[in-house]
């Protein structure tokens, strides 16, 4: 299994930070470091700042040498394809060839509100979404083309430079698998992605998943997930990460009663637990994972991580 850190970009990440975040990722020997792609918190709604997420992916890009770099997920809603194509491709040219687009339709209404940006019903979301895949895809992809759509149109475009990776950026799609996102998914994606699933959710999405790439004449995509974790040295450290987590978020309460609470979605424990946790959810078809460490200033986290990848690695080969 591919290990991933995660991180909310929103909630007052600095350059500096990115910085260091992207340093312990690499010594911590992780497949990569991705970002949500939002304009505004989503722990609170007193205003935190927030770096572009695209801005801050190209100059990690020249700042690392080995880790992947992505999106979890960019909204379809902050940029017109065009725009956004271009933005992924300087980055992947940055980078050498090391990014990777996660793409949705939007969901968090209040900072369309605060920024400007029209929040459609979810339908009309959709319909954009879909247009500007295609886009997207050809822009990379195809030497010159036009494109009539509802919401977008292009004509003789020529997009360069092509990217790096070839025959293009790989795709992240996600959700909870539904039929029009398993649909979408199988023309489009190069993986899809689903967020705080148990075992059991990742066997029944997955499985529709595979089913709408069957129909679509292709083979299975890879199949991930996005969740939060809390890990410590020891059982100490889990809640002591707990407690500063809850404060960071305005929960009050007992920390173990929470914990117990997220132990079906989350990933939570020593590095040993995590990996028994990761092993069970390899069973269940999943081969990548994004850990969300919300605790961006907890260097250490990281450093856990990077343990639970080793032993997770070598828990599956034994199962295997």
């Amino acid at each position: 299994m591919r290990v991933n850190l995660n991180i909310e970009g929103q909630e007052s990440v600095t350059w500096q930070q990115w910085l260091d975040i992207a340093a312990a990722v690499e010594d911590a020997g992780l497949e990569g470091l991705f970002r949500s792609d939002h304009y505004q918190s989503v722990q609170s709604r007193t205003e935190r700042s927030s770096l572009d997420a695209w801005s801050t992916l190209a100059a990690l890009g020249h700042a690392t040498s080995t880790i992947r770099l992505g999106t979890m997920v960019t909204p379809t809603s902050f940029r017109h394809p065009s725009v956004l194509c271009k933005d992924v491709v300087t980055a992947d040219h940055v980078s050498g060839g090391r990014v990777e687009l996660g793409l949705g339709a939007g969901w968090h209404e209040l900072e369309h509100t605060t920024y400007g940006f029209p929040f459609e019903e979810l339908g009309h979301r959709y319909e954009v979404f879909e247009e500007q895949l295609e886009i997207i895809v050809r822009q990379m992809t195809e030497d010159r083309f036009d494109f009539r759509g509802e919401h977008y149109r292009l004509e003789g475009c020529e997009a360069r430079p092509k990217p790096v990776q070839s025959p293009r950026v790989p795709i992240i799609l996600g959700g909870r698998a539904g039929p029009r996102a398993a649909r979408l998914a199988a023309r489009w994606a190069d993986e899809y992605n689903t967020t705080f699933p148990s075992p059991d959710a990742v066997r029944e999405r997955k499985a529709n998943i595979d089913r709408a790439c069957e129909e679509a004449g292709r083979d299975p995509l890879v199949f991930s997930m996005m969740t939060g974790c809390i890990l410590g040295a020891n059982d100490d450290e889990v809640e002591d990460r707990a407690r500063r987590l809850m404060a960071l978020s305005g929960r009050d309460g007992d920390a173990g009663h929470w914990l117990d609470g997220l132990r079906d979605e989350w990933i939570i424990g020593t590095p040993e637990q995590a990996a028994d946790r990761l092993a069970d959810y390899a069973d269940a078809g999943l081969s990548r994972v994004f850990l969300q460490n919300q605790l961006h200033d907890d260097l250490e986290v990281v450093a856990l991580i990077g343990e639970v990848a080793r032993l997770v690695a070598g828990s599956v080969r034994q199962r295997c």
